[in-house]
């Protein structure tokens, strides 16, 4: 039953990697492919350490600090890179409405949408 278990987590982990390829290829600028990229590889990468645990207990305990350090890891870097894109001047797609990075802090961006 465990080695089904692992096997269904392994699966579910690789269509979610799969997805974040496509996404990084179908995406139109640079934020939205940092975004795919990160979101979707948290959770596929998760998904598959865990099948792992159900195929080889013995490994549990290294798999979830591998697991705590990829949760830890990979939307801080994410951040840093669209940080680092929006600090050089990466163009955004057009459909982006507001740049929030780009607004004063005190002023309210529900007047920018209006």
């Amino acid at each position: 039953m465990g080695e089904l278990i692992g096997s269904l987590f392994l699966l579910g982990g690789a269509i979610f990697l799969f997805s974040a390829g496509l996404g990084v290829l179908r995406m139109p600028d640079t934020y939205n492919r940092i975004q795919t990229g990160t979101k979707a590889t948290t959770l596929g990468t998760i998904l598959i350490l865990v099948g792992l645990a159900f195929l080889h207990p013995a490994w549990a305990l290294k798999l979830i600090i591998l697991i705590f350090f990829v949760m830890l890891t990979n939307p801080v870097s994410s951040h840093a890179l669209a940080r680092a894109a929006h600090a050089i001047g990466t163009a955004e797609t057009e459909s982006t409405v507001i740049d929030q990075l780009e607004t004063p802090a005190n002023e309210d961006t529900r007047e920018q949408v209006e």
